[in-house]
C-alpha cells in the first residue's frame, strides 16, 4: 500500500462517526404497540385493524376486530409501510400526493402501493426508525390518534 492511499485511509478511518447499536423493534414492543393501539380504539367504540412492521418491513405484530371491515387490515398494513418507507407520519402526506403534488406519481417498493391516509406512523429508537404502526377502520384523524397513543405507551 503506497504512503497516500493509507494516509487516506487512516484520515477517513479517523473522521468517520462511530455507529451506535440501536435495539430493534422486537416482538415484546409489537405486541405493547397493538395493546395500546387497541384500547384507545375500544375506548372511543371503534373497530380497528393494527400492523406493527419491523425495519426491514416485515410484520411483528397483527390484529384485526372482527367488527372491522375486511380492508382495514390491509389497510393498516399499507399505512404502516408507507409510514416506513418514507419516514415521517401518513398524517403528513396527504396533500404530497394530491395530483400535482411530489409523490403523486411515486413508484413503490415491493410492489405494495403506499397509501397516504392518516394512521401510520414511524417508530423510532435513539433517532433511528426501527419500524412503523399502521392503523385502519376508523376515520384517518382517530386511526392517528390510536397510532400516537401506541407509540406514548412504547416510550
Amino acid at each position: 500500500m503506497s504512503t497516500a492511499t493509507a494516509t487516506a485511509t487512516a484520515t477517513t478511518t479517523a473522521t468517520t462517526p462511530a455507529r451506535t447499536a440501536v435495539a430493534p423493534l422486537t416482538t415484546q414492543d409489537a405486541e405493547l404497540l397493538v395493546s395500546a393501539a387497541r384500547a384507545a380504539a375500544e375506548r372511543a367504540g371503534v373497530a380497528v385493524s393494527i400492523t406493527v412492521l419491523d425495519a426491514g418491513g416485515h410484520p411483528l405484530a397483527f390484529r384485526r376486530d372482527d367488527r372491522a371491515v375486511l380492508i382495514s387490515g390491509e389497510t393498516s398494513t399499507r399505512k404502516a409501510f408507507t409510514a416506513l418507507q418514507l419516514d415521517a407520519p401518513t398524517a403528513d402526506l396527504v396533500d404530497a400526493v394530491r395530483p400535482g403534488g411530489p409523490f403523486h406519481t411515486l413508484p413503490t417498493a415491493l410492489d405494495r402501493p403506499l397509501l397516504f391516509i392518516a394512521g401510520g406512523l414511524p417508530v423510532h429508537r435513539d433517532g433511528r426508525l426501527i419500524g412503523a404502526i399502521g392503523v385502519g377502520g376508523g376515520a384517518p384523524d382517530q386511526d392517528h390518534a390510536f397510532a400516537a397513543t401506541a407509540l406514548d405507551a412504547l416510550l
